[in-house]
């Protein structure tokens, strides 16, 4: 995948983690919340990977 795939699939796996957690907060649903934290997290590190790709070039 490309810089700008990565940077486009972290800020949607951050943002659909970002409501699970706050669903889960809202309905008291542990896992749910913990679902999205996580998901959250690993939209972070795409975002990340994309920006060493656009520093290094795509063939990482």
């Amino acid at each position: 995948m490309g810089e700008l795939t990565d940077k486009i699939k972290g800020n949607l796996n951050e943002a659909v983690g970002n409501v699970k957690e706050a669903v889960g907060k809202h309905n008291n649903d542990a896992d749910l919340a913990a679902e999205g934290k996580a998901q959250q997290v690993e939209g972070k590190g795409e975002q990340f990977k994309g920006k060493v790709k656009g520093a290094l070039g795509d063939d990482i």
